[in-house]
């Protein structure tokens, strides 16, 4: 089954992108400063949110991974 199908692949996959967008932006800000519009935007807004949001981004990926570990 596809992660975009299946609710908790989804919202993985969704906090994995916010919190390699930040890490890239925090190592190379030109990589996506010049990308803000378009498709690759997506990867701008997602640096952003991870920036600003960043307790709660590490809080939900402390969640999932101890949702993970016990689903399994």
């Amino acid at each position: 089954m596809s992660a975009l199908f299946h609710f908790n692949s989804l919202l993985i996959v969704i906090l994995l992108t916010i919190c390699t967008c930040a890490y890239i932006r925090a190592l190379q800000p030109r990589l996506l400063d010049r990308n803000k519009v378009g498709f690759l935007g997506v990867f701008w807004k997602a640096a952003r949110i991870g920036e600003r949001l960043s307790p709660y981004v590490a809080l939900s990926c402390v969640a999932m991974g101890a949702a993970v570990l016990l689903s399994e």
